[in-house]
């Protein structure tokens, strides 16, 4: 049987990260994550880059904006969409487990 390694993060939900904490958490640029704030993907607390600070959600969807940009060559405004989507049909998942769980429970 191969052998496969997963690789992950594991955060607390109350960590809070920094434009440059971010953007070194992505090996990317600052001014990628700018962009990514100005496409609406990311949503930080505070109203200027220096005071802006990030959740662990935002580190997740950073990074899958990233693999969306790298892999599939998508840009930022597909990336914002494609995650919008995404998070839209594990929201919708979710609901229909429960929904199944229900029916199955009775």
């Amino acid at each position: 049987m191969a052998r496969q390694i997963l690789k992950g993060v594991l955060l607390d939900e109350r960590v809070e990260f920094t434009l440059a904490d971010l953007s070194r958490a992505c090996s990317r640029h600052a001014e990628w994550v700018v962009e990514l704030v100005e496409e609406g993907i990311l949503e930080p607390q505070g109203q200027e880059p220096a005071d802006w600070r990030f959740s662990a959600d935002s580190l997740s969807r950073a990074r899958r904006a990233l693999h969306l940009q790298r892999d599939l060559r998508v840009n930022l405004a597909g990336a914002a969409l494609a995650l919008d989507l995404m998070e839209q049909l594990d929201t919708l998942r979710t609901r229909l487990r429960r929904l199944e769980y229900t029916d199955n429970s009775d």
